[in-house]
């Protein structure tokens, strides 16, 4: 999540793998993908941005 702090744009691909997987769930800086809701990646990556 270190990397993905200092990225300039995210595409968070999901929700789960497989069949179930493959759409964008949020997308945007860091910040804005760490707020999102429906991002499963958001609390780690919240995480790793106040450290």
């Amino acid at each position: 999540m270190a990397v993905a702090a200092e990225a300039d744009w995210i595409l968070d691909i999901g929700p789960e793998a497989g069949e179930d997987g493959g759409k964008i769930v949020a997308q945007g800086t860091p910040e804005k993908v760490a707020a999102s809701k429906t991002s499963r990646t958001a609390m780690f990556l919240k995480a790793a941005l106040t450290t």
